[in-house]
């Protein structure tokens, strides 16, 4: 019996979940139409991808640049993708 209104339980939970996610989609929806919804803000300006750019083609370390312009590494890959000609193994 336990068992059986666990899960019912679950799946209550599982269907006002789905409702929920329903909502916020068309809220979201609502708001890109209106223009007020425009997602997050870019970590770095243009000119600062830029230079990221330039800076890595020129052999610096992603760490240091990372670091320095205080994004994380993850995010400095973002602005400047690793080629395939670079990697070692190729």
């Amino acid at each position: 019996m336990s068992r059986l209104l666990l899960s019912v339980m679950g799946a209550f939970a599982e269907f006002e979940r789905s409702l929920l996610k329903e909502r916020q989609r068309e809220g979201i929806a609502i708001a890109k139409k209106a223009g007020v919804y425009r997602g997050r803000r870019p970590s770095l300006k243009p000119d600062q991808a830029n230079e990221i750019r330039l800076r890595v083609a020129n052999g610096e370390t992603r760490a240091g640049l990372a670091r320095e312009f205080k994004i994380s590494r993850e995010t400095l890959y973002q602005y400047a993708p690793v080629k395939a000609e670079n990697l070692v193994g190729n």
